[in-house]
């Protein structure tokens, strides 16, 4: 039978008694607590027991401080006979459930008890000491149980160019009384020219590793010197799952090293511990720490260097870790309409700098689920359920309305800025909208930031843009826009044939979807297997298919051989998959992008240069270069998935009935085609009857 985990009142005696008699068998450990103290708790909310066969074989007692926000927790007790059962870890998830409004939960424990290891188990973190009243004076260990609320999450913003985590070894080159064999590497991070560039912080790893140091006065030294560094408290549960899928993929991929288990383990924990946290680069000068390298940045998107790379390296490690598209790829971000009656606990997370009071704010949102406009109100979260964009929504004949549109602070709130503009786009092209209008009078600075590069202009207090649904000639496309009240999609543009590519460009981004096909912007046709069509695509479709919302990247990079086919920038590309196991029916142009930049280079150049956007490893990427040891990087953006994808007969139909040659030897590499052939397969992918 199952374990349930029940609160109790002071009014039922016979659970209170049974859990004082539970205590009482514990009384070493636990300490003495008497009859009255648990019933005082039970009267605030403060005591849960645990239930199997109608036998209490555990509970938690805390309290429930008034002027404090956490949760302070004076028995977690489990009978002996019943452990191993993860009752204790229901007991404290079923804490943190019923009052996930307070900050965590802090706890005490004499160090020569040996629970360190429960404690870290359940996701607690070491938080200082003390000596205890006790005639022996043992100490105490505090520990620490966040909750991870917004103004925790938040804690990756700094005025520094760059954060970075450091290890246990990094510190104590840091924190030592001496300068170590190695320990001038790790303290020209401190030197005063890295002040404004560079942030060291610190993950419950290294707190753990410190509080496992037996000489107190080292001990204390280096507790004390964690004060100058940024603390990071990243989601318990998520690095669990991260730190399990490293370990997998190390013993997977590298059984030689699995010698130090508990060295290995620790170093796994760092990685998993700086990506949950949402940074990207993590320190070291632990040589196994360093073998993971390969594999923190496959599965966790972390790049494990060594202090100098840091030192030397700032501005590059920067631009990978502030815009990472790519992490949209394949995450768990998911979208779900905001729930009646949530409106107020979204406040904490979208309200913008005191400028929409949080009852107002509330108040707007409430108000615009009630009225008689049929307002769909989205609300995105991350893989660890928290709310990191909300926008709200309403077609009023032909103008998509956004009356709330708010992005979080979060490590990827740039790159889910930029996706929600796209998104909008295209919610106003398929429900037929000619105009966007966003009038929150308080969008967050990241997404007002972010919309001028998608044609938003202001007008009478409001973002505006126009959603031009026709891929034809430059006067096919100014006279869809006439009659809009149209800002100049760029400066100084008049459309006209034969305008320039790099003008053709701007307009088609600001006035999106907008395709001017007698512009000198050229067209191609690439090639892709279905491994990376599917890895940047989704097509042909995963068997865990990404949330269609988020799915697809605004900017990616691929790989291909080097040779020159006449490539230019900026360019429109059609993504033909080929070999796809199915003969000519499952070969098909699925997609088109803008080509934003075409670079050749030695593969671990283009490697430093695009990591950040691609989902490539060093292997791949080596291989396309062949034999001539360099390869080519097609960065583009803006994809768009056809609805009816091209099959290979219907390319070579349209492609002869414009009286154009046609060759199997086209599909082969990257072509240049003509624009007449880019607007039928275009228009081919997007037909609806």
């Amino acid at each position: 039978m199952a374990v349930k985990v029940l609160p109790v009142s002071s009014a039922q005696d016979h659970l209170i008694e049974k859990a004082v008699a539970l205590g009482d068998r514990d009384t070493r450990t636990l300490g003495l607590m008497t009859p009255p103290a648990y019933r005082a708790m039970a009267d605030e909310g403060g005591l849960l027991i645990a239930v199997e066969d109608e036998e209490v074989v555990g509970y938690a007692l805390f309290g429930l401080p008034k002027r404090n926000p956490y949760i302070r927790l004076a028995h977690l007790c489990v009978a002996t006979e019943h452990r191993s059962k993860g009752i204790a870890r229901a007991l404290v998830e079923t804490i943190k459930r019923r009052h996930p409004q307070r900050l965590g939960v802090r706890a005490k424990c004499r160090r020569d008890y040996g629970l360190s290891g429960m404690w870290r188990n359940l996701g607690f973190v070491p938080q200082g000491e003390a000596r205890g009243r006790g005639r022996d004076g043992e100490f105490l260990d505090g520990w620490w149980l966040d909750f991870g609320h917004p103004d925790l999450f938040s804690s990756v913003e700094s005025n520094a160019l760059l954060v970075v985590t450091i290890d246990h070894q990094v510190f104590a080159d840091l924190s030592g009384p001496t300068v170590e064999d190695g320990a001038e590497e790790s303290r020209a991070l401190e030197a005063g020219w890295m002040t404004d560039l560079v942030e060291l912080a610190y993950t419950p790893q290294l707190v753990h590793q410190i509080r496992d140091i037996t000489d107190a006065a080292e001990r204390h030294h280096q507790r004390a010197a964690l004060s100058s560094l940024r603390q990071l408290a990243p989601d318990a549960e998520a690095v669990t799952r991260r730190s399990d899928e490293l370990q997998r993929t190390v013993i997977e991929m590298m059984p030689e090293i699995q010698g130090d288990a508990a060295a290995l383990r620790r170093g796994v924990r760092y990685i998993a511990e700086t990506s949950c946290a949402g940074l990207q680069v993590l320190a070291t000068r632990d040589p196994l720490l360093a073998r993971l390298a390969d594999v923190a940045w496959e599965v966790a998107r972390v790049r494990v260097v060594a202090p100098s790379t840091v030192t030397l390296h700032v501005d590059e490690l920067r631009q990978a870790q502030l815009y990472r598209p790519a992490d949209l790829l394949g995450t768990e971000f998911r979208a779900g309409e905001v729930a009646p009656g949530a409106e107020g606990e979204l406040v904490a997370f979208f309200e913008q700098d005191g400028l929409d009071g949080g009852s107002s704010f509330a108040d707007r949102l409430r108000s615009l689920g009630s009225d008689a406009i049929a307002w769909r109100r989205e609300l995105l979260r991350d893989g660890e359920g928290n709310p990191v964009a909300l926008y709200v929504w309403a077609l009023d004949r032909r103008t998509l309305l956004v009356p709330v549109l708010r992005t979080s602070t979060h490590h990827l709130e740039e790159s889910l800025a930029r996706q929600i503009f796209f998104l909008l786009k295209r919610l106003g092209r398929s429900y037929g909208a000619e105009t966007i209008c966003i009038t929150d009078p308080h969008p967050s600075a990241t997404a007002r930031s972010a919309s001028g590069d998608d044609g938003f202009f202001e007008r009478e207090g409001s973002l505006v843009a126009f959603v031009v649904d026709v891929c034809g000639s430059a006067a096919e496309v100014e006279a869809a826009a006439a009659g809009l009240g149209r800002e100049p999609a760029a400066k100084g543009a008049v459309l006209h044939a034969g305008m320039p590519a790099e003008v053709a460009a701007v307009v088609e981004r600001a006035w999106w979807p907008a395709k001017i096909v007698d512009s000198e912007l050229p067209s191609f046709l690439v090639p892709i297997k279905p491994r990376w069509s599917t890895e940047l695509f989704n097509v042909p479709a995963m068997l865990l298919p990404r949330g269609e919302t988020l799915g697809i990247s605004r900017e990616h990079v691929y790989y291909r051989a080097s040779g020159h086919r006449g490539e230019s920038v900026p360019a429109r590309l059609l993504w033909y998959v080929s070999d796809g196991g199915f003969g000519a029916e499952g070969q098909m142009v699925v997609a088109s992008s803008r080509l934003d930049e075409v670079v050749i280079d030695a593969p671990d150049t283009l490697l430093s240069k695009f990591e950040h956007l691609g989902v490539y490893g060093r292997a791949d990427v080596v291989e396309a270069a062949g034999n001539t040891g360099q390869t080519m990087a097609l960065r583009f953006s803006d994809t768009e998935i056809f609805p009816r994808p091209v099959s290979l007969r219907r390319l070579a139909s349209l492609a002869e009935g414009l009286g154009l040659p046609w060759s199997s030897n086209l599909l082969i590499s990257l072509t240049k085609i003509s624009n007449k052939l880019f607007q039928a397969v275009y228009q081919e992918g997007h037909r609806t009857t």
